[in-house]
């Protein structure tokens, strides 16, 4: 029998079962993720170079691209979770989209300067024109959803003419604008849709695999960006020819203490970032209503985001300490001490709202707390970097402790034969 798989060239685009049994990401979800990856790190080593040159603005440039990547991600999450059928015509599409976000990553340079590019537009232009036919086969191939996927096909196209129309506009003030009315109209999309036609399947834990495995993706981004900049540091000394002078200039000393401390905080923060994520099960978010269901799909944004924002802070943290940026340790501090914050209020608000218990978010609030005192502090860089990791591995310390008291406690409950 061949091992080769078989696929239609486009078949009906059903329903998939949402209590499929052993569902999970396919190759091409993963692919896709690696593939949108490559946008989130154009956009994140642009807030690299803004901070470490006190252009604050970039902030705003970052917000701007990361809504598009992620609006793009998540409207292709769900929809897979609904209707992958996995033919030729359904992969044609998904490739589609992934050309659309390696294009929009392209254009990431050009708006953060001026706050409009057209390979921006065009990238996410092709992303969403690609769901839109996606949903046209669906309206073809499920009559129970039919008005769903045309209203998602339809308003899609709509607020999409919109963007590229924006392209004629000018000035920070009218882009700003403009861009939270469009945003405001790209969230009503989904609203509007599963209102008039029915909401659409889904998996629970096909899509709680999706977040986290996307989720785990961004952290390597992370680790990426910060072992690149630290590799930069390292290669300079032997690029010089080991010139004590250019040394003494700030342009490279090697591995130094000041370094080394910056590693070790950088890494107890990604860690702790993958443990707090990771300390419950998702699915459980997924499911029990729908508000709970679209607060834990929305409130991600925050969450890639902050990841992302991570990575570029400590890309920025490294520049500093080799007296090549112009941002203040406070500053850089404060960069990398918010997202960790965003992110662990973000996760609380989560927990705390599916436990109905708020108490659950008192550790995330002092974790929050801790980390803006340490960066309002205007410590040396190296230190407020490991003061913040350390800060964050307490948290994942604090989990662990409250964990091993609950098991106990069950234990202690069951009676021993």
């Amino acid at each position: 029998m061949s091992a080769i798989n078989l696929i239609p060239l486009a078949g009906r685009m059903g329903p998939r079962d949402p209590t499929e049994p052993h569902r999970v990401a396919s190759p091409l979800e993963l692919f896709f993720d690696l593939v949108f990856v490559v946008a989130i790190s154009s956009a994140a080593a642009q807030l690299h170079h803004g901070l470490s040159t006190a252009h604050y603005e970039a902030v705003a440039g970052f917000i701007l691209v990361f809504f598009a990547i992620w609006w793009a991600w998540m409207n292709y999450a769900w929809f897979a979770s609904a209707y992958d059928c996995d033919d030729v015509l359904y992969r044609l599409l998904t490739f589609a989209i992934m050309a659309g976000s390696l294009l929009l990553a392209a254009g990431v340079p050009d708006l953060f300067d001026d706050g409009q590019s057209v390979a921006v537009v065009v990238g996410y232009a092709v992303m969403r024109l690609a769901m839109v036919a996606l949903w046209l086969r669906v309206a073809a191939g499920d009559p129970d959803h039919r008005t769903t996927a045309l209203t998602y096909a339809v308003g899609i196209t709509v607020v999409q003419l919109l963007w590229i129309g924006r392209l004629a506009l000018h000035g920070s003030g009218t882009l700003y604008a403009t861009f939270a009315l469009l945003v405001l109209a790209e969230l009503t999309v989904p609203w509007m849709a599963e209102q008039r036609g029915g909401p659409t399947p889904f998996h629970p834990h096909h899509i709680a695999e999706r977040y986290g495995l996307f989720t785990i993706i961004v952290l390597g981004e992370v680790i990426l960006a910060s072992v690149q900049a630290i590799q930069g540091v390292l290669a300079k000394p032997a690029a010089q020819g080991g010139n004590p002078a250019a040394e003494g200039a700030g342009q490279g000393s090697g591995l130094t203490p000041g370094l080394l401390g910056l590693a070790v905080g950088g890494l107890l923060i990604v860690f702790s970032l993958w443990w707090l994520y990771f300390k419950r099960d998702h699915v459980d978010l997924i499911g029990h209503g729908r508000t709970m269901t679209w607060a834990f799909s929305y409130a991600h944004i925050t969450i890639f985001a902050s990841v992302a924002a991570v990575g570029a802070a400590l890309a920025s943290a490294v520049d500093v300490v080799e007296h090549q940026a112009s941002g203040s340790s406070r500053a850089i501090g404060t960069a990398l001490a918010v997202p960790i914050a965003v992110y662990a209020l973000t996760l609380a608000v989560l927990h705390s709202a599916a436990d109905h218990d708020v108490r659950t978010a008192v550790p995330a609030i002092t974790l929050a707390v801790v980390v803006l005192g340490i960066a309002s502090l205007g410590l040396d860089m190296p230190l407020a970097v490991l003061l913040i990791g350390l800060a964050a591995a307490g948290a994942v310390a604090q989990h662990v402790i409250v964990a091993q008291r609950q098991l106990a406690s069950i234990s202690a409950a069951v009676p021993h034969v």
